[in-house]
Protein backbone atom coordinates (compact mmCIF):
# COMPACT_ATOMS: atom_id res chain seq x y z
CA UNK A 1 0.00 0.00 0.00
CA UNK A 2 1.20 3.82 -0.65
CA UNK A 3 -0.04 6.45 1.04
CA UNK A 4 -0.38 9.98 -1.07
CA UNK A 5 -0.65 12.93 1.42
CA UNK A 6 -2.61 14.93 -1.58
CA UNK A 7 -2.52 18.21 0.21
CA UNK A 8 -2.73 19.43 4.35
CA UNK A 9 -6.14 21.64 3.66
CA UNK A 10 -8.65 20.95 5.81
CA UNK A 11 -11.71 22.31 7.84
CA UNK A 12 -11.57 20.83 10.36
CA UNK A 13 -8.51 20.83 13.46
CA UNK A 14 -8.78 17.43 15.19
CA UNK A 15 -6.83 17.02 18.18
CA UNK A 16 -5.34 14.12 17.30
CA UNK A 17 -4.27 15.00 13.78
CA UNK A 18 -1.20 13.79 12.78
CA UNK A 19 -0.59 16.15 9.78
CA UNK A 20 -1.45 19.08 11.93
CA UNK A 21 -3.84 20.24 9.18
CA UNK A 22 -4.14 23.41 8.03
CA UNK A 23 -7.34 25.48 6.36
CA UNK A 24 -5.21 26.24 3.32
CA UNK A 25 -2.91 23.87 1.22
CA UNK A 26 1.09 23.92 1.84
CA UNK A 27 2.77 26.46 -1.27
CA UNK A 28 5.09 23.69 -2.10
CA UNK A 29 2.30 20.66 -2.63
CA UNK A 30 3.36 18.08 -5.43
CA UNK A 31 1.55 19.97 -8.43
CA UNK A 32 -0.55 17.84 -10.85
CA UNK A 33 2.51 16.50 -12.90
CA UNK A 34 4.25 15.74 -10.11
CA UNK A 35 1.57 13.49 -8.37
CA UNK A 36 1.08 11.78 -12.62
CA UNK A 37 4.33 10.79 -12.47
CA UNK A 38 4.50 9.25 -9.40
CA UNK A 39 2.40 7.00 -10.41
CA UNK A 40 3.91 6.03 -13.39
CA UNK A 41 6.84 5.54 -11.30
CA UNK A 42 4.31 3.30 -8.56
CA UNK A 43 2.99 1.15 -11.78
CA UNK A 44 6.27 0.67 -13.17
CA UNK A 45 7.12 -2.60 -10.77
CA UNK A 46 3.87 -2.63 -8.77
CA UNK A 47 -0.29 -2.69 -8.30
CA UNK A 48 -1.03 -1.21 -4.87
CA UNK A 49 -3.98 0.22 -3.09
CA UNK A 50 -3.33 4.09 -3.21
CA UNK A 51 -4.63 5.71 -0.63
CA UNK A 52 -5.61 8.85 -1.41
CA UNK A 53 -5.58 10.96 2.23
CA UNK A 54 -5.03 14.42 3.56
CA UNK A 55 -5.63 16.91 5.08
CA UNK A 56 -8.95 16.49 3.17
CA UNK A 57 -8.49 15.55 -0.55
CA UNK A 58 -11.45 16.66 -1.49
CA UNK A 59 -10.09 20.02 -1.01
CA UNK A 60 -7.17 19.59 -3.78
CA UNK A 61 -8.88 20.34 -7.29
CA UNK A 62 -7.34 17.91 -9.55
CA UNK A 63 -7.79 14.85 -7.09
CA UNK A 64 -10.39 12.87 -9.23
CA UNK A 65 -8.52 13.75 -12.57
CA UNK A 66 -5.29 11.94 -10.39
CA UNK A 67 -7.91 9.16 -9.43
CA UNK A 68 -8.37 8.30 -12.48
CA UNK A 69 -5.39 8.47 -13.80
CA UNK A 70 -4.21 6.04 -11.09
CA UNK A 71 -7.53 3.96 -11.74
CA UNK A 72 -6.31 3.76 -15.85
CA UNK A 73 -2.48 3.02 -14.60
CA UNK A 74 -3.39 -0.18 -12.86
CA UNK A 75 -3.41 0.97 -8.75
CA UNK A 76 -6.22 0.55 -6.59
CA UNK A 77 -7.43 3.89 -5.44
CA UNK A 78 -9.29 4.55 -2.46
CA UNK A 79 -9.64 7.44 -0.33
CA UNK A 80 -9.81 9.02 3.08
CA UNK A 81 -12.14 12.43 2.90
CA UNK A 82 -12.87 14.33 5.85
CA UNK A 83 -16.53 14.13 5.96
CA UNK A 84 -17.05 17.44 5.48
CA UNK A 85 -19.38 19.31 2.97
CA UNK A 86 -19.91 16.14 0.99
CA UNK A 87 -22.66 15.42 -1.46
CA UNK A 88 -24.27 12.84 -3.94
CA UNK A 89 -22.33 14.48 -6.50
CA UNK A 90 -19.02 13.76 -5.06
CA UNK A 91 -19.70 10.38 -4.50
CA UNK A 92 -20.69 10.14 -8.19
CA UNK A 93 -17.28 11.83 -8.85
CA UNK A 94 -15.97 9.12 -6.91
CA UNK A 95 -16.91 6.33 -8.43
CA UNK A 96 -16.37 7.43 -11.83
CA UNK A 97 -12.91 8.25 -11.01
CA UNK A 98 -12.34 4.91 -10.23
CA UNK A 99 -12.44 5.06 -6.34
CA UNK A 100 -12.93 1.48 -4.87
CA UNK A 101 -13.37 2.41 -1.40
CA UNK A 102 -13.36 4.70 1.27
CA UNK A 103 -12.65 5.39 4.81
CA UNK A 104 -14.16 8.26 7.07
CA UNK A 105 -13.65 8.96 10.73
CA UNK A 106 -16.11 8.64 13.27
CA UNK A 107 -14.37 8.51 16.52
CA UNK A 108 -17.35 9.16 18.40
CA UNK A 109 -21.04 7.52 18.99
CA UNK A 110 -22.75 10.93 19.14
CA UNK A 111 -21.67 14.74 18.32
CA UNK A 112 -20.60 15.06 21.69
CA UNK A 113 -17.76 12.71 21.30
CA UNK A 114 -17.01 13.16 17.79
CA UNK A 115 -17.39 16.74 17.26
CA UNK A 116 -14.77 17.02 20.37
CA UNK A 117 -12.70 15.46 18.90
CA UNK A 118 -12.91 17.37 15.03
CA UNK A 119 -12.94 20.59 17.06
CA UNK A 120 -15.83 21.58 14.52
CA UNK A 121 -19.13 21.74 15.64
CA UNK A 122 -21.67 19.39 13.10
CA UNK A 123 -19.12 17.31 12.02
CA UNK A 124 -20.76 14.41 13.15
CA UNK A 125 -24.06 14.55 11.42
CA UNK A 126 -21.80 15.87 8.08
CA UNK A 127 -19.90 12.87 8.50
CA UNK A 128 -23.30 10.63 9.03
CA UNK A 129 -25.19 12.14 5.87
CA UNK A 130 -22.05 11.20 4.02
CA UNK A 131 -21.95 7.91 4.58
CA UNK A 132 -25.11 7.60 3.70
CA UNK A 133 -24.92 9.01 0.33
CA UNK A 134 -22.22 7.09 -0.09
CA UNK A 135 -24.52 3.88 0.80
CA UNK A 136 -27.29 4.83 -1.43
CA UNK A 137 -24.70 5.04 -4.32
CA UNK A 138 -23.20 1.77 -3.65
CA UNK A 139 -19.85 2.96 -3.12
CA UNK A 140 -18.19 0.52 -0.14
CA UNK A 141 -17.19 2.75 2.92
CA UNK A 142 -15.14 1.42 6.44
CA UNK A 143 -15.29 3.36 9.80
CA UNK A 144 -11.97 4.32 10.84
CA UNK A 145 -12.01 5.51 15.42
CA UNK A 146 -9.15 6.70 16.73
CA UNK A 147 -8.73 5.46 20.26
CA UNK A 148 -7.86 8.01 23.14
CA UNK A 149 -9.12 8.35 26.61
CA UNK A 150 -11.68 10.63 25.35
CA UNK A 151 -13.80 7.82 24.03
CA UNK A 152 -12.21 4.45 25.06
CA UNK A 153 -15.26 3.80 26.75
CA UNK A 154 -17.41 4.67 23.58
CA UNK A 155 -16.23 1.65 21.24
CA UNK A 156 -18.84 -0.64 21.61
CA UNK A 157 -21.69 1.97 21.10
CA UNK A 158 -19.29 2.99 17.66
CA UNK A 159 -18.81 -0.52 16.70
CA UNK A 160 -22.95 -1.22 16.79
CA UNK A 161 -22.56 2.07 15.03
CA UNK A 162 -20.39 1.10 11.78
CA UNK A 163 -22.42 -1.86 11.36
CA UNK A 164 -26.07 -0.04 11.54
CA UNK A 165 -24.62 2.47 8.80
CA UNK A 166 -23.53 -0.22 6.66
CA UNK A 167 -19.36 -0.22 6.97
CA UNK A 168 -18.03 -2.66 5.43
CA UNK A 169 -15.22 -2.91 8.31
CA UNK A 170 -14.03 -1.05 11.12
CA UNK A 171 -10.87 -0.27 11.20
CA UNK A 172 -9.81 0.40 15.44
CA UNK A 173 -6.15 2.96 14.93
CA UNK A 174 -4.24 3.10 18.20
CA UNK A 175 -3.42 6.77 18.59
CA UNK A 176 0.26 7.49 18.37
CA UNK A 177 1.39 10.89 19.90
CA UNK A 178 2.80 13.09 16.68
CA UNK A 179 2.08 16.28 14.91
CA UNK A 180 -0.69 17.70 17.05
CA UNK A 181 -1.33 14.86 18.88
CA UNK A 182 -0.73 15.83 22.67
CA UNK A 183 0.90 12.61 24.60
CA UNK A 184 -2.01 12.77 27.55
CA UNK A 185 -4.44 11.60 24.99
CA UNK A 186 -2.44 8.17 25.04
CA UNK A 187 -4.05 5.33 27.22
CA UNK A 188 -1.96 3.31 29.34
CA UNK A 189 -0.13 -0.03 28.52
CA UNK A 190 -2.77 -1.87 30.57
CA UNK A 191 -5.37 -0.12 28.55
CA UNK A 192 -3.96 -0.91 25.10
CA UNK A 193 -3.78 -4.81 26.45
CA UNK A 194 -7.29 -4.02 27.40
CA UNK A 195 -8.65 -2.34 23.96
CA UNK A 196 -6.64 -5.38 21.97
CA UNK A 197 -8.58 -8.10 23.91
CA UNK A 198 -11.84 -6.06 23.18
CA UNK A 199 -11.57 -5.97 19.30
CA UNK A 200 -10.44 -9.45 19.59
CA UNK A 201 -13.33 -10.59 21.06
CA UNK A 202 -15.93 -8.43 19.08
CA UNK A 203 -14.78 -9.46 15.71
CA UNK A 204 -15.07 -13.21 16.81
CA UNK A 205 -19.03 -11.89 17.09
CA UNK A 206 -19.01 -9.31 14.52
CA UNK A 207 -21.23 -9.18 10.86
CA UNK A 208 -18.22 -7.12 9.49
CA UNK A 209 -14.65 -7.60 9.69
CA UNK A 210 -13.27 -5.80 12.67
CA UNK A 211 -9.22 -4.84 12.34
CA UNK A 212 -6.40 -2.86 14.05
CA UNK A 213 -3.73 -0.36 12.72
CA UNK A 214 -1.25 1.29 14.49
CA UNK A 215 -1.33 -1.86 16.59
CA UNK A 216 1.72 -4.09 15.89
CA UNK A 217 1.45 -6.32 18.65
CA UNK A 218 -2.24 -7.02 18.46
CA UNK A 219 0.04 -10.03 15.87
CA UNK A 220 0.94 -11.63 19.38
CA UNK A 221 -1.90 -10.88 20.79
CA UNK A 222 -4.19 -12.72 17.82
CA UNK A 223 -1.48 -15.92 18.28
CA UNK A 224 -2.06 -15.84 22.67
CA UNK A 225 -5.52 -15.77 22.34
CA UNK A 226 -5.90 -18.79 19.77
CA UNK A 227 -5.93 -17.30 16.40
CA UNK A 228 -7.86 -14.54 14.19
CA UNK A 229 -11.51 -13.26 14.42
CA UNK A 230 -13.82 -12.30 11.45
CA UNK A 231 -11.31 -10.28 9.09
CA UNK A 232 -8.61 -10.50 10.94
CA UNK A 233 -5.33 -12.67 9.56
CA UNK A 234 -1.43 -13.66 10.92
CA UNK A 235 0.05 -13.10 7.54
CA UNK A 236 2.66 -10.48 7.72
CA UNK A 237 4.23 -8.17 10.37
CA UNK A 238 2.51 -6.21 12.30
CA UNK A 239 4.22 -2.72 11.41
CA UNK A 240 4.53 -2.04 8.21
CA UNK A 241 6.27 1.03 7.98
CA UNK A 242 8.41 0.82 4.99
CA UNK A 243 7.75 -2.89 4.74
CA UNK A 244 4.74 -3.25 2.30
CA UNK A 245 3.63 0.27 3.24
CA UNK A 246 4.99 4.29 2.46
CA UNK A 247 3.93 7.48 2.61
CA UNK A 248 4.52 10.16 -0.04
CA UNK A 249 3.63 13.73 1.82
CA UNK A 250 2.28 16.59 0.14
CA UNK A 251 5.66 17.99 -0.53
CA UNK A 252 7.11 14.96 -1.85
CA UNK A 253 8.68 13.31 1.03
CA UNK A 254 8.74 9.34 1.37
CA UNK A 255 7.93 8.24 4.69
CA UNK A 256 8.03 4.36 6.17
CA UNK A 257 4.16 5.82 7.52
CA UNK A 258 2.46 9.19 7.85
CA UNK A 259 3.09 9.33 11.77
CA UNK A 260 6.95 8.43 11.86
CA UNK A 261 8.65 11.26 10.41
CA UNK A 262 11.76 10.32 9.03
CA UNK A 263 12.64 10.44 5.05
CA UNK A 264 13.44 7.81 3.24
CA UNK A 265 14.29 10.31 0.11
CA UNK A 266 12.17 12.70 -1.75
CA UNK A 267 10.12 11.72 -5.41
CA UNK A 268 11.70 15.60 -5.87
CA UNK A 269 15.13 14.20 -5.89
CA UNK A 270 15.16 10.18 -6.62
CA UNK A 271 12.28 7.77 -8.54
CA UNK A 272 10.04 6.43 -6.15
CA UNK A 273 10.97 2.42 -6.71
CA UNK A 274 15.09 3.48 -6.05
CA UNK A 275 13.38 5.16 -2.37
CA UNK A 276 11.34 2.56 -1.73
CA UNK A 277 13.80 -0.79 -2.67
CA UNK A 278 17.16 0.43 -1.18
CA UNK A 279 16.29 3.70 1.19
CA UNK A 280 18.87 2.85 4.02
CA UNK A 281 16.33 4.01 6.31
CA UNK A 282 13.81 1.17 5.05
CA UNK A 283 16.34 -1.37 5.11
CA UNK A 284 16.88 -0.71 8.70
CA UNK A 285 12.85 -0.99 9.10
CA UNK A 286 12.62 -4.08 7.42
CA UNK A 287 15.97 -5.70 10.01
CA UNK A 288 14.00 -6.82 13.14
CA UNK A 289 17.43 -7.88 14.27
CA UNK A 290 17.99 -4.32 14.56
CA UNK A 291 15.45 -3.96 16.53
CA UNK A 292 16.29 -2.46 20.00
CA UNK A 293 15.38 -3.09 24.36
CA UNK A 294 12.72 -6.15 24.70
CA UNK A 295 11.51 -5.79 21.05
CA UNK A 296 15.11 -6.85 19.96
CA UNK A 297 14.65 -9.69 22.13
CA UNK A 298 11.08 -10.97 21.72
CA UNK A 299 10.00 -14.14 20.39
CA UNK A 300 7.05 -12.13 18.54
CA UNK A 301 9.74 -9.39 16.83
CA UNK A 302 8.90 -11.24 13.17
CA UNK A 303 5.63 -11.13 13.70
CA UNK A 304 5.24 -7.77 15.60
CA UNK A 305 7.73 -5.45 15.72
CA UNK A 306 6.50 -3.25 17.88
CA UNK A 307 5.07 0.71 16.74
CA UNK A 308 8.25 2.55 15.15
CA UNK A 309 6.81 5.56 14.87
CA UNK A 310 5.34 5.49 18.53
CA UNK A 311 9.17 4.56 19.53
CA UNK A 312 9.88 7.55 17.72
CA UNK A 313 7.46 9.85 19.40
CA UNK A 314 8.51 8.88 23.32
CA UNK A 315 12.24 8.25 22.99
CA UNK A 316 13.77 9.88 19.98
CA UNK A 317 15.23 6.60 18.38
CA UNK A 318 12.46 4.48 15.67
CA UNK A 319 14.27 1.38 16.81
CA UNK A 320 13.58 1.44 20.39
CA UNK A 321 11.34 -0.84 22.13
CA UNK A 322 7.84 -0.18 21.47
CA UNK A 323 6.63 1.91 24.71
CA UNK A 324 3.06 1.24 24.98
CA UNK A 325 3.79 -2.98 25.44
CA UNK A 326 3.32 -4.82 28.38
CA UNK A 327 4.60 -7.70 27.23
CA UNK A 328 7.79 -9.65 28.44
CA UNK A 329 9.72 -11.37 25.98
CA UNK A 330 10.49 -15.35 27.13
CA UNK A 331 14.45 -14.07 27.03
CA UNK A 332 13.74 -11.24 29.17
CA UNK A 333 12.24 -13.66 31.98
CA UNK A 334 14.99 -16.21 31.32
CA UNK A 335 17.41 -13.71 32.20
Amino acid sequence: MVAWESTRACRLACVHCRAEAQPQPHPDQLEREEVLRLIDEIAAFSRPILIITGGDPLLREDVFEISAYADKKGLRPVMSPSGSRMTPQIIEKMIDSGIKRISMSLDGSCAEIHDFFRQVRGCFDETLLALEFARQASLPFQINTTVTRHNQADLPAIKDLAITLGAMAWDVFMFIPTGRGRPELALSPREYEEIMAFVHEASRASPIPIKMTCSPQYRRVLRQLGGPGKGEHLIGRGCMAGDGFCFVSHTGEVLGCGYLPLRAGNIREQGFQEIFQKSPFFQRLRDPSLLKGKCGRCEFKGVCGGCRARALAVSGDALAEEPYCLYSPRKRREE
